[in-house]
């Protein structure tokens, strides 16, 4: 990874204090790349089972303090960490951190400038606000599950990628950065109210567009980016592996007929003949080795690359070249994106305990 893991302040974040209250998936997530950029963040947990913070990448870069919440003194403890902290990140239901008073009426009061961000699954209000769920549920109603699966099939789950960190960490963050640069000009801080359901429909936008002007129906693979067109699909080859074909363009889909040698196919945007010319690319692909189709790729712009499996991905070279994976404390995770030229953000150290609560900041 690039650079050396120090405890010395980096990044364009060092000085900003974040108050992470325990949570799981995308508010920690968010915690995590805070401080990749050189935040100072504290996290609180409840008291359990000492762990090897070093094991679990996603604590990464975080003091940890154990606090009861439901105990008076312990909350005092924590309020007196809001009373310091530029960030407060929380995932709880809505209703939750008020109750225990920890809301962002009580907090801000004592702390004007606190960025209160608040992450959650379908929002902070609505008839669905208290309703439990996860990733899945979320992208369900936001319509995008039903896009993402083989025609004639069941939708089928992307991992939690869609829903818990793209619609969700990575919206909550965007707040949280634009909240800090607007306190610069009005002094003030103020909720972020994140929702995995708006930030996943804001993701689907080019979808939306697409449906607007007629070009993407409902029925799973038929549809240019859901594997209905021929030449933007996943391909078995000879010996069970696959390559991943994104020749839109002519001149890409030119290149991946040459690769193939595959010749007199219809033309690309011919609807009614994808099932033939699909079968015809799929039947090419079947004689190599997927190996064997890295190599006559390598050598022509088609769009069209090797499907690696986790423990492959740090051999491509050009996650090599970038040092984009690689080991921190004995723990093979991704580097710190994104790279930022005059201050340099890097993956942040291990989590650490930190015992005294009085001497955090």
């Amino acid at each position: 990874m690039p650079d050396q893991v120090t405890d010395t302040p980096h990044g364009p974040l060092a000085g900003i204090r974040v108050l992470e209250l325990a949570g799981l998936g995308p508010a920690p997530h968010a915690a995590l790349m805070l401080a990749d950029l050189g935040a100072d963040v504290v996290r609180v947990q409840r008291p359990g089972p000492a762990a090897d913070l070093a094991q679990d990448p996603t604590l990464r870069g975080r003091r940890i303090v154990t606090a009861n919440l439901k105990d008076p003194k312990d909350l005092d403890h924590v309020r007196a960490l809001a009373l310091k902290a530029d960030i407060l990140i929380e995932g709880f239901r809505p209703g939750v951190a008020e109750r225990l008073g920890l809301g962002p009426d009580r907090l801000s009061g004592d702390n004007p400038g606190l960025i209160y961000g608040r992450m959650t699954g379908w929002g902070q209000d609505g008839p669905w606000a208290a309703k439990p769920g996860h990733d899945i549920n979320f992208i369900a109603a936001a319509g995008v599950l039903n896009a993402i699966g083989p025609a004639g099939g069941p939708p089928l789950p992307p991992l939690n990628l869609v829903g818990d960190f793209g619609g969700g960490s990575m919206f909550l963050i965007a707040g949280l950065l634009a909240a800090l640069v607007e306190r610069t000009r009005s002094g003030q801080g103020q909720v972020v109210d994140a929702a995995m359901l708006d930030g996943t429909l804001t993701l689907a936008h080019s979808v939306w567009a697409m449906r607007a002007s007629g070009d993407w129906t409902d029925e799973r693979g038929s549809n240019v980016l859901d594997g209905g067109a021929p030449y933007y699909d996943c391909y078995r080859t000879a010996d069970g592996g696959y390559m991943a074909v994104g020749a839109i363009e002519p001149q890409f889909y030119q290149a991946l007929l040459d690769g193939l040698g595959i010749e007199g196919t219809p033309d690309q945007d011919d609807r009614s003949r994808w099932p033939e010319l699909h079968d015809a690319i799929a039947a090419a692909f079947a004689t190599k080795t997927r190996d064997e189709w890295e190599t006559v790729f390598d050598a022509l712009d088609a769009c069209v690359t090797p499907v690696l499996a986790f423990d492959e991905v740090a051999r491509h070279p050009q996650v090599a070249h970038r040092e984009a994976l690689g080991e921190l404390d004995g723990v093979l995770q991704p580097g710190a994106a994104p790279r930022l030229s005059r201050t340099p953000n890097r993956p942040a150290p291990a989590a650490a305990v930190a015992t005294d609560l009085d001497s955090i900041w």
